[in-house]
């Protein structure tokens, strides 16, 4: 199975970073308006809908494969002028890494370190 690795770059978006006030101080935070960035509003979720396109003149020192952009509904997108399509930030780059089949490794014992997964439970976030 193929594997892609992604980056997204937020502040390509319509964005303001402040620092809010945590429990345990102030907290920095990439705020991002939701109307302002015509992410879609589920009944699981908010989205932001990307779509790759493939790098037709790919950088010889570059593994980027692909550019992400913000994918707009139908008719978003038909009222949009061809100087906003144009404008249209790069979000981020994607690689498509080679197909690669290797077998699975077997072990009967396991050699990593055991972790305490209940050692820290406090989170910095009131959320």
């Amino acid at each position: 199975m193929a594997n892609i690795s992604i980056n997204l770059n937020l502040q390509q978006l319509k964005h303001v970073v402040r620092e809010i006030k945590g429990k345990r101080g102030k907290i920095k935070c990439l705020v991002i308006p939701v109307d302002e960035n015509n992410f879609i509003e589920g009944e699981k979720g908010i989205y932001l809908n990307i779509q790759a396109f493939e790098l037709k003149n790919k950088k010889p020192d570059s593994k980027d494969t692909h550019i992400l952009k913000q994918s707009f509904s139908k008719e978003i997108f038909e009222i949009m002028s061809d100087e906003e399509k144009r404008a249209m930030p790069i979000l981020g780059n994607a690689i498509y890494w080679a197909r690669r089949e290797a077998e699975p490794q077997q072990s009967d014992s396991f050699t990593g370190s055991a972790v305490d997964e209940h050692e820290d439970d406090q989170d910095d976030l009131p959320f």
